[in-house]
């Protein structure tokens, strides 16, 4: 899969980088030492190469690395706090979550296999390259997974505007937090399997917030980072 930035390129693990193709024009001798250095092969090229290659800012770098590992389910079972994502189709957004999960110390985010985004070169530039980092596990059946989380004594919340107050809350050890898709929120089915629902209190006008956003209060509220 094709990934760019530099700072991506430096987040990402030398043996998962295949080949590095850099702008003729960009003077940097951090980037040409770090590539000397970890043995990674590189080629110069004309700029508007690197433009057909990637439609975003690119910043001169643009990199072919191996095709993203997701991990199962059962690799999040022993930790603490996990991230689910209930189907979210905006890969900015779900960059942004992973690089919080990544703040706070969270090591696994679950999202499921259809009609969800997936790890992309937007979404690993986002993240700024922190899906080295963190877990990101993928499953067939949302429910099924909430399930198997709850077996393992996990307390899954569900986050919704119509849900409980956060600051009246208190956490457990073990917990899940589900934020919903961008547009319709957490699908019923996946707040009916939830143990409870949760939302962040607001004054103003404004009766939602940013899926990424939202999820970085949530996060930090629940226990991120303790």
């Amino acid at each position: 899969m094709l990934a760019f930035g530099k700072n991506v390129l430096y987040m990402t693990n030398p043996k998962q980088i295949q080949k590095v193709y850099v702008s003729k024009s960009k003077k940097d001798e951090e980037l040409f030492n770090f590539l000397k250095e970890n043995h990674i092969h590189y080629l110069l090229v004309e700029p508007n190469i690197l433009d057909k290659m990637c439609k975003q800012n690119h910043q001169g770098v643009v990199f072919e690395r191996n095709d993203f590992e997701y991990q199962n389910l059962e690799s999040c079972l022993e930790e603490d706090f996990v991230v689910l994502l209930d189907h979210l189709e905006d890969p900015h957004n779900f960059g942004a979550i992973i690089r919080t999960c990544e703040a706070a110390g969270i090591k696994s985010v679950i999202i499921p296999k259809d009609r969800s985004v997936d790890v992309t070169d937007t979404v690993i530039k986002t993240s700024v390259g922190t899906t080295e980092n963190v877990k990101i596990i993928k499953v067939t059946n949302l429910v099924d997974a909430i399930k198997k989380l709850q077996q393992n004594n996990f307390f899954v919340y569900a986050s919704a505007m119509d849900g409980k107050d956060m600051n009246q809350m208190s956490f457990p050890d073990k917990k899940v937090l589900i934020i919903g898709n961008e547009g319709k929120g957490v699908s019923p089915i996946v707040r009916k399997n939830s143990d409870e629902v949760i939302c962040i209190p607001m004054k103003g006008e404004v009766n939602s917030l940013n899926a990424s956003v939202a999820a970085g209060i949530l996060i930090y509220k629940m226990g991120g980072l303790s």
